[in-house]
Formats: structure tokens, C-alpha cells, sequence
């Protein structure tokens, strides 16, 4: 690539860094109990603008360097936490805390890329299931400290695009017909999210075991 065209992207990325700042120094200069809904608009802005910075440095890495796209995506996927576990029968992808629909713009492409890597990863190195008639379970973890006006309603969460992605590799057919889907909500140290796929006649004893093993989770 061009030393001129690389210069100006650089720029670019600096200027959205300045503006990260700015929305992080807004943040913690608000009045977070008296504007709640002020500091969840700004927290959100901060958030995906730093993904948004991530992205354009991806992008220049892909453009004027010779490193595998397949073998970064892998290591953002660690550095993300995204994780993939298939034990007993029952598929777990562990994944960030995941934005709302209205505002995820880059989020979701943000995710999937290095989720699709990983899932690549593992099908290398592990041999999964073609579930056809399945139980879908997605849960939504929460940081105990925070506010209860966090927790975010499940029909405005970005999470088809996820479950798409993950369908391409376990599922023969995501269609409702075939697939139970359920959203819970957990109490934990930190935020995430956790879906678990399994043949339908594994689900009722999965979900008496994890309200045994979980200190708070939501009636299904």
C-alpha cells in the first residue's frame, strides 16, 4: 500500500481516538444517577466508536501487511473472550455482552468476523454436531454491580446475526420449526453472553442443573 494512502488512514484512526477520549472524559464527568439514560447513550458511543477504531486498524493490517486474515481474527477472538466448548452433548459459545439492535451498527460485524475464526478454529480441531431439531438458549450476562435500568429487554438485543453465524457450522436449519430459542438473564462478575444449543430432549435437565449451579437466573 501506499505511504500516503497508509498516512491518511493513520489520521484518520488518531481523530477517532481524540473523539473516544472526548466521549470517555464526557462519561466520567456526568451525573450518572441524576442521567441514566444520558450516560448509557454516551457509554454506548464510546463503545462502538472504540470498535469502530478496532475495525479501521483491522482493515489496515489486512491492507499493508502479509498476516493471515483468518489467523488475526482468531486472536481477536481470544482477545475477546469468545470461546467454544461442545461437552456432553450440549454446544457453548461464549461471547461479549451483546449492544442493542438500534445501535450496533459495526458492532455486529465487530463480533462476527472473529466468532466465524473461531468457530473455523475449533471445527479443525474438534468434530461437531449437526443438530437438526434443537434447543437454542441464550443467556444474558450481567455485571452484579450494575443498575437494574442496564439490563436490556431481549427483543432489542443484536443476536441474529450470531445465531446465523453459528447455525452455518452446528445447525441443519434454524428455522422456528425446528429450533426452541430462550433468552435468560444472569447475575455474574462480569458482563457476557452464553448460548448453549443441545437436542431438545437434553434441555430440561441441562436447565435444572444450571439454576442449581447459578445464584440468580431468570424464569425461562
Amino acid at each position: 500500500m501506499d505511504r500516503k494512502i497508509i498516512s491518511r488512514r493513520i489520521a484518520d484512526i488518531q481523530n477517532s481516538l481524540s473523539r473516544l477520549n472526548n466521549n470517555i472524559c464526557a462519561m466520567d464527568s456526568l451525573d450518572i444517577q441524576r442521567y441514566p439514560e444520558n450516560y448509557e447513550t454516551m457509554s454506548t458511543e464510546a463503545a462502538l466508536r472504540a470498535e469502530g477504531i478496532a475495525c479501521q486498524l483491522r482493515s489496515l493490517l489486512y491492507a499493508s501487511t502479509s498476516v493471515p486474515k483468518t489467523e488475526y481474527l482468531v486472536k481477536a477472538g481470544e482477545v475477546h473472550g469468545i470461546e467454544v466448548r461442545f461437552e456432553n452433548g450440549i454446544l457453548e459459545v461464549i461471547m461479549p455482552r451483546l449492544l442493542p439492535k438500534k445501535k450496533a451498527r459495526q458492532s455486529s460485524l465487530f463480533l462476527i468476523d472473529p466468532l466465524h475464526a473461531v468457530l473455523g478454529q475449533y471445527t479443525k480441531e474438534h468434530t461437531l454436531p449437526r443438530f437438526r431439531e434443537c434447543v437454542v438458549c441464550i443467556s444474558h450476562v450481567y455485571d452484579h454491580e450494575l443498575p437494574d435500568w442496564c439490563l436490556l429487554d431481549y427483543d432489542n438485543l443484536q443476536q441474529k446475526q450470531i445465531l446465523d453465524t453459528i447455525a452455518l457450522y452446528v445447525m441443519a436449519d434454524d428455522s422456528g420449526l425446528l429450533c426452541d430459542a430462550y433468552n435468560t438473564t444472569e447475575l455474574g462478575d462480569q458482563d457476557g453472553t452464553r448460548i448453549y444449543i443441545m437436542e431438545k430432549n437434553l434441555f430440561a435437565g441441562w436447565l435444572s442443573r444450571r439454576e442449581k449451579d447459578l445464584k440468580s437466573i431468570s424464569d425461562f
